[in-house]
């Protein structure tokens, strides 16, 4: 074998040598720099996440508009102030449903994407009026405290202005969370303009919370009750609650808006 074949076999050989050199440690480095690729994609998706569930939460400016709910979520039929409660629907119902529910109570904003539907199609046809009791129970639980009151209150507020349905819709539609911020007086005025609400007075009503001590007394009304009471505890079963004829709905059973109308 020539000095030239010799010099060309040995470069051939440490070629290979290098190459197999880098094929080992690429491997580790591969894996290192896979295992790199998916604890960055796994944090990507947990920041795209918390951002995506931020940005479905109510905002924390205390300027910012609250959003209006959906058509199909607002009943179009007649909302009546009677003293601290709302009567909605149209005259000839024979059926009154009557809801207790507190804006802040996550159940009841539960219970409202669950029903509203229904409720506003029984409405709507003339089946069922619903008499809302909006209550000023969980006011402790906003940071700070009282949105339950400030929120019933605006909510009588407009329903003065017969705009009560679409104010009520919003409210539970985008709604605050417990342990944190409600709305504000200047927000829930600037809901109040954007549902229809003209009346002069309707600013004032809201911060001065011209309804609260009616509120207070259905508070006080309704916890006791007898025909709210849970038969265990004996206390008022809280919200959401809903009854008929003086006794209380089973909402376990989801038929039971179809089952008042037969």
């Amino acid at each position: 074998m020539g000095g030239a074949e010799r010099n060309a076999r040995k470069r051939k050989q440490a070629a290979l040598a290098v190459a197999q050199a880098r094929g080992k440690s690429g491997g580790s480095d591969r894996t290192k720099v896979i295992a790199g690729v998916a604890v960055v994609a796994v944090l990507a998706l947990a920041v795209i996440g918390y951002v995506v569930f931020q940005q479905s939460r109510p905002s924390k400016s205390a300027t910012d508009a609250v959003p209006l709910a959906p058509a199909d979520h607002t009943i179009s039929a007649p909302a009546v102030r009677e003293g601290g409660t709302v009567l909605v629907g149209k005259d000839t119902a024979t059926v009154t449903v009557d809801v207790y529910e507190d804006f802040l109570c996550p159940i009841c904003g539960t219970f409202e994407k669950t029903y509203g539907t229904d409720i506003k199609k029984a409405v709507e046809d003339g089946k069922v009026k619903i008499r809302y009791h909006v209550l000023p129970m969980l006011n402790r639980l906003s940071s700070p405290e009282g949105y339950s009151t400030d929120s019933a209150n605006a909510a009588l507020c407009v329903a003065d202005d017969g705009k009560f349905n679409a104010f009520h819709a919003a409210l539970f539609h985008t709604q605050p969370e417990e342990g944190e911020a409600g709305y504000t007086k200047d927000q829930l005025i600037k809901l109040g303009r954007e549902v229809g609400v003209t009346s002069p007075s309707f600013e004032s009503c809201v911060q001065n919370q011209t309804y609260k001590a009616q509120l207070d007394e259905l508070m006080s009304k309704t916890s006791n009750d007898p025909a709210l009471r849970d038969a265990e505890t004996g206390r008022f079963r809280g919200t959401p609650s809903v009854a008929s004829g003086g006794k209380l709905v089973d909402l376990d059973n989801k038929n039971w808006l179809a089952d008042l109308t037969k």
